[in-house]
């Protein structure tokens, strides 16, 4: 018997070499530009440091994927928001946590 899974990783998907430069026009054609756009250049700075230092683009891939997720899930949050949903209600996760103990 094997100490080996039985199935291969699925290695991340790798973005086209000029995602993140169609990602940053199209954060910034975003209403939510003043906030996403440094947001996104804080994100990506860290990663190409992250990747210089580990010689891997692991990081560079997560943080455009994760925007390119942010950017497609925009409309339904905008129309989560919009239909005026109270959430007032809320639990707290750290003081549900707390209860736990």
């Amino acid at each position: 018997m094997s100490a080996q899974p039985d199935h291969a990783a699925v290695p991340p998907h790798a973005p086209a070499s000029g995602a993140p430069a169609e990602l940053l026009a199209q954060l910034r054609a975003d209403r939510r530009a003043a906030q996403w756009v440094p947001a996104f250049e804080r994100e990506w700075a860290a990663a190409l440091e992250g990747s210089r230092q580990t010689f891997s683009l692991a990081g560079l891939y997560e943080v455009v994927q994760d925007w390119q997720d942010r950017l497609a899930h925009a409309p339904a949050v905008d129309a989560f928001v919009a239909s005026g949903y109270d959430d007032s209600e809320f639990i707290d996760m750290a003081e549900l946590r707390g209860r736990r103990r």
